[in-house]
């Protein structure tokens, strides 16, 4: 006969953490609006610069037009999940209680903020397998090789760092509406003035200094330096890695549940 034995207390934190992964995993993929963030907005603009010409018109680098366009399309997908869709969920998980009530949980902060990322990451590696696989029916010609690969998982890695920090230091400090709003501004900046489709130096000399230290910059000529040249960006991770130590520091000082 088998006796029932409870064992009082909450699980090991590597489950919490996988279960909330889970959780936040479920919730990205219900969101319309997150999923066109995330992936729709991404393979149009590859579609658009690999397989209608417009990456011709456009200064994306030295190379063939969807050479170029694949490492950039790849940063903009990672700056989407990471930042974007992120910050705005998070945001309105705070005004409708829902980080208050897992507050109450024994969930930690530190196991909260981690089960986002996580799911982040699952989502983002959709998003290349998409992306990647498109870039290949269009023709994409990366330089190969394993550091090639490395270099791209490591933007990846650095890059997720770094923007989800930042989004979860916005959504942790503004109303809801503002994070929408200011999260859906700053995309648009970075998208335009970020250096995320075109490389620093086709900037204006006057704004070079300022494009080179932002992270967009760092993630999409980090990348395109992994596809288009075959070397592994340490100076693009580094940056990104600064970037995400100092933005994830002030999450853990800053960060509300409610």
């Amino acid at each position: 006969m088998t006796t029932y034995a409870p064992q009082p207390g909450s699980a090991p934190w590597p489950r919490k953490v996988l279960a909330h992964t889970r959780m936040e995993f479920k919730l990205l993929i219900r969101n319309g609006e997150q999923l066109l963030l995330a992936l729709v907005i991404p393979l149009g603009l590859l579609l658009l610069l690999g397989g209608t010409g417009l990456g011709d018109r456009l200064p994306l680098g030295d190379g063939r037009p969807i050479d170029d366009a694949v490492p950039r399309v790849l940063a903009l997908a990672v700056l989407s999940s990471s930042f974007t869709s992120l910050a705005i969920a998070t945001g309105f998980e705070r005004r409708y209680g829902v980080i208050k009530r897992l507050g109450a949980s024994p969930l930690s902060r530190t196991g909260l903020l981690a089960g986002k990322i996580g799911a982040v990451l699952i989502v983002q590696v959709i998003q290349l397998a998409v992306l990647i696989a498109t870039g290949f029916a269009l023709g994409w010609n990366p330089a190969g090789g394993p550091r090639t690969v490395v270099g791209v998982v490591l933007m990846v890695l650095c890059g997720t760092g770094a923007f989800a920090s930042l989004g979860l230091l916005m959504a942790g400090l503004l109303r809801a509406e503002a994070t929408l709003a200011a999260a859906n501004l700053l995309y648009l900046l970075l998208l335009v003035g970020g250096s995320v489709l075109t490389p620093v130096d086709e900037y204006p000399s006057g704004m070079q200094g300022v494009v080179r230290v932002l992270p967009s910059a760092a993630l999409a000529n980090g990348m395109a330096n992994s596809t288009v040249e075959g070397v592994i960006p340490w100076a693009a991770a580094l940056s990104l890695a600064l970037w995400a130590g100092v933005l994830g520091y002030l999450v853990s000082r800053t960060f509300k549940w409610d």
